[in-house]
């Protein structure tokens, strides 16, 4: 038996009033009552992936935090015109790259790779600050160096406009 707290008034007694899973079974959503003060509220419930570990840099292993991962794409998407439901599916996208891997730990630097992959095509400012914090810049040369390749690639997409017909007049 699992105790959830009412957000509202800290109580530890709520019942669930209704059970439905996603479309994809991939989590469980719950409505849940107070039996203090019949405050109603949802809650969603993913499995565990008890498995799944990520290794830092330093060494340490730590289970694998959707919610961080989340909160760095926020972070590097702050104040950029993309959308909430573009994270999202960034999230998602990683996450499936992640559990579709034949080993059960993997690197932050993986991690942090698969993000800024996609990020780089999502915005160009947000893999730049993206980068900026993962790679851990110490010196502005390594973010020039890190902005003149995202500027380099997008010359290199870059296509002229057609040539006009008719010359300007002079």
């Amino acid at each position: 038996m699992t105790i959830m707290n009412c957000p509202d008034c800290g109580h530890e007694r709520t019942r669930v009033i209704d059970t439905e899973s996603s479309d994809d079974g991939s989590s469980v959503r719950r409505r849940r009552e107070c039996q203090r003060c019949s405050f109603r509220f949802t809650t969603y419930e993913r499995p565990e992936w008890d498995s799944l570990q990520v290794k830092k840099r330093d060494g340490a292993i730590e289970p694998f935090d959707r919610a961080k991962l989340r909160a760095g794409i926020d972070r590097a998407v702050e104040k950029r015109d993309v959308p909430e439901t573009t994270v999202t599916e960034l999230v998602e996208e990683i996450e499936a790259t992640i559990q579709a891997r034949d080993t059960r730990i993997v690197s932050s630097t993986f991690v942090g790779e698969l993000v800024s992959e996609q990020l780089r095509d999502v915005d160009k400012v947000a893999y730049i600050r993206f980068v900026s914090v993962y790679k851990a810049f110490s010196e502005p040369e390594e973010f020039l160096r890190e902005l003149d390749a995202v500027l380099d690639a997008e010359l290199d997409n870059f296509e002229p406009a057609a040539p006009d017909d008719d010359p300007p007049n002079s």
